[in-house]
């Protein structure tokens, strides 16, 4: 497992509270930098694959895709479908899971739990990313992955780097 990476800024980590849908990032001195509303899943929080959970514990940001795309970019399969999300885009695709403008693809870091066969976070997809700003923040509605508002989802991308732990409590 790759150590721990921090940033030349003094990033020390991303705690993800799914009671309270917020994310913050924390500085090395354990201040809050930065504080965002985020949509966690429907189904609540749990590991197991297929289950449409947030996963918990302790996680780090294994890629980061979308450097430098225009906010709304759509993504599909962690590629740039080349659309930018519209309201009459989203009319043509009904029901679609929008994952816009960046993706943090998370990693666990706990064997059995985050990490490894039936819990595996990285082999389950799940992200933060950009959602459409007309979906509630606040509010857990997503598919398992942690929903941001496009402009804080490009703000977070570019303050921290792959290596950085996240933890979702």
């Amino acid at each position: 497992m790759p150590p721990v990476h921090t940033p030349s800024s003094p990033i020390s980590h991303i705690e993800i509270s799914i009671t309270d849908q917020t994310l913050v990032l924390v500085d090395s001195g354990g201040r809050a930098l930065a504080r965002y509303r985020i949509s966690t899943a429907l189904n609540g929080p749990g590991e197991r694959n297929a289950s449409g959970c947030t996963p918990r514990g302790e996680h780090y940001v294994r890629a980061m895709i979308g450097r430098g795309l225009p906010l709304n970019t759509v993504f599909i399969a962690r590629r740039p479908t080349g659309e930018r999300y519209s309201p009459e885009l989203a009319a043509a695709h009904p029901g679609r899971d929008w994952i816009l403008s960046r993706i943090l693809w998370l990693c666990g870091r706990e064997w059995g739990r985050n990490r490894g066969p039936g819990v595996d976070t990285f082999r389950r997809f799940i992200y933060i990313h950009g959602t459409p700003d007309t979906e509630p923040m606040g509010v857990a509605r997503s598919h398992g992955c942690i929903r941001m508002r496009n402009q804080d989802v490009a703000d977070l991308f570019e303050r921290v780097a792959p290596g950085t732990r996240v933890l979702i409590l």
